[in-house]
């Protein structure tokens, strides 16, 4: 009974999802019941199903529990993880349902895999061993290269999912062979099994230790390419710029969030005694994103490209809260997570809502220079993305500047002085390019103005209680701070 509670979440999205598949199969043919109505249907369903789900995990006893013979941990910060996976789930499905119904992806399918994917991700959340992490990340991963490709007319998102499939296979055979280095040198699989053993362990004195330690720094890099970190982002942009944009969207959130919440642990519990190892390999791969991301997004001339750039950017700076190793940072790495939800989630918001039509059809906005004039033809469009651009920026006091400041200062705290100064000045750099954006809506003009497509009135207000949130959100940050900081002393 005990290993039915704490997967009782995952359990009921599994039935659920069973249900929906016979009734999307069933129904799908009917005349009464076409695909036009029945996608929509099963989107709808599925958020009812995550609300449900949120209700469950909100009234759940939370205790410490080691279920499935020690496969999977439920706690209260894996309890918490998954709330804030499944209200970035319902706000992503009020973001794809328009999306789906300008581009056509009326199959029931996607909607079905994108909650697999969820469930997926809620068991990432959970692992506790190194069996059950690696069929977690590959049950995910499986699914992601179909929803990469399924745009099928599109031979932009079949060259995306052929590009994530093979270089993803790679990552996945990386993360195999260190897991079995692992395995092999210690007979362990259990994290919690390996915190005891290393625990003590000050330095390297013999060849075991420097082969355990290969063992994790391959494991590291597989981490490291699942969450887009420079030298290991050669696939982001080409995917996220190929894919459907509400796959990019859930690209760009969900399994960040699942797979940062899962080598946080990784490293400053199960493998802390390797600190001055892997401090070395996060800073500097942080040194790299940064730097990689913020010159990579000037060259951009495409949305989602831009997109893939700065959410590079974005994981540098996580990776050095990461890589300092205290209290005070993993709080900070902790609520740069929640922000970067936010303000993704809104700039997707506008990335989809805002369409110019061409009677009688309307299309979406590809490339940076199709904001121009938007001003004009939408002011308040306009203002809301200039708020966006300012706060993922870290302009103050909107909520990115918080979030960059809890992560520099700790930084500067433990004396890593040159590495803080060069993400300011990173930072400081990468205002050009937002400001460039901001100059081409508010500053460049046409002769003749196109005509913008309205936004749902759903889209409207997700959109102006995320602008609300990210801009007023500094006169009482307790709520958030304290919700952080929860996590933290949890993790």
């Amino acid at each position: 009974m005990y290993d039915i509670f704490a997967l009782f979440t995952e359990i009921y999205a599994l039935l659920c999802i069973i249900m929906l598949l016979i009734y999307g199969v069933l129904h799908s043919t009917s005349f009464y019941l076409g695909y036009p109505t029945l996608y929509s249907n099963i989107a709808l369903l599925c958020f009812q199903i995550s609300v449900f789900s949120i209700l469950i995990l909100f009234y759940s006893s939370t205790f410490t529990l080691f279920s499935w013979n020690q496969l999977l941990i439920f706690n209260s910060f894996t309890s918490d993880i998954k709330l804030i996976l499944l209200v970035s789930f319902c706000l992503w499905i009020f973001l794809s349902l328009p999306y789906a119904t300008y581009e056509k992806l009326i199959s029931f399918e996607y909607w079905i895999l994108s909650f697999l994917a969820v469930v997926g991700m809620l068991l990432i959340v959970q692992v506790c061993d190194l069996l059950s992490m690696y069929l977690a990340i590959e049950f995910q991963s499986l699914i992601f290269y179909i929803l990469a490709s399924f745009k099928r007319t599109s031979e932009f998102s079949t060259e995306a999912g052929l590009k994530y499939f093979i270089l993803g296979v790679f990552s996945s055979a990386l993360l195999l062979f260190g897991l079995s280095i692992l395995y092999t040198l210690t007979g362990l699989t259990n994290f919690y099994d390996y915190l005891k053993l290393f625990s003590g362990l000050i330095y390297f004195n013999n060849v075991l230790s420097y082969a355990i330690a290969f063992g994790f720094t391959i494991t590291s890099i597989s981490f490291l390419f699942k969450l887009s970190v420079a030298p290991f982002h050669i696939w982001a942009p080409d995917v996220y710029d190929g894919a459907p944009t509400i796959t990019t969207a859930f690209f760009a959130i969900m399994p960040k969030i699942a797979i940062l919440s899962l080598f946080l642990r990784f490293c400053l519990v199960y493998f802390h005694d390797f600190f001055y190892l892997w401090q070395n390999m996060l800073l500097f791969c942080a040194f790299i994103s940064i730097l990689f991301g913020t010159f990579g997004a000037f060259q951009q001339k495409k949305w989602k490209r831009f997109i893939a750039y700065s959410s590079i950017s974005h994981m540098g700076f996580i990776l050095i809260g990461l890589g300092i190793g205290e209290l005070e940072s993993t709080f900070g790495v902790l609520l740069y997570i929640i922000i970067y939800i936010i303000f993704m989630l809104g700039i997707f918001f506008i990335l989809i809502s805002f369409r110019y039509l061409n009677f009688p059809n309307h299309h979406q906005i590809r490339y940076l220079g199709d904001l121009i004039s938007l001003y004009d033809t939408n002011y308040t469009l306009a203002l809301s993305l200039t708020l966006f651009l300012f706060s993922m920026a870290g302009i103050p006091p909107l909520l990115g500047f918080f979030s960059k400041i809890f992560i520099l200062l700790p930084s500067v705290q433990i004396g890593i002085y040159s590495l803080s100064i060069f993400a300011v000045l990173m930072s400081c750099i990468s205002c050009f390019y937002y400001i460039r954006l901001i100059k081409i809506m508010y500053f460049d003009k046409v002769c003749n103005l196109p005509v913008v497509y309205p936004i749902s009135i759903c889209s409207s207000l997700i959109l102006g209680l995320l602008v609300f949130v990210s801009t007023f959100l500094f006169f009482d940050l307790e709520l958030l701070l304290l919700f952080s900081a929860r996590l933290a002393l949890i993790t």
